[in-house]
């Protein structure tokens, strides 16, 4: 048995986001309806976003703002991040 395909959602996206996204699902082999489809199925299926979310933490907010306004710290490789991180 086949499902109509009646229903429609819209959604406004930043123009090089959705530009970048469907170049990808082009590769895919995917169309733009197919791939919202598979993204709601997968909402059904795991009774929410099929992906994790979370509140950054102060700390991280903090960062996250520092490097938005180039105030991050940065480092030659990866050694001497890890040092920083005390890791």
């Amino acid at each position: 048995m086949g499902t109509s395909k009646t229903a429609t959602a819209r959604a406004l996206l930043d123009p090089e986001v959705k530009r970048q996204a469907e170049a990808i699902l082009k590769e895919l082999g995917l169309s733009v309806s197919k791939s919202f489809e598979l993204f709601y199925r997968q909402i059904i299926a795991q009774k929410g976003l099929p992906f994790e979310l979370h509140i950054p933490n102060k700390k991280t907010m903090k960062a996250i703002e520092n490097s938005r306004t180039g105030k991050g710290k940065s480092f030659s490789d990866a050694e001497e991040l890890f040092k920083d991180l005390e890791i």
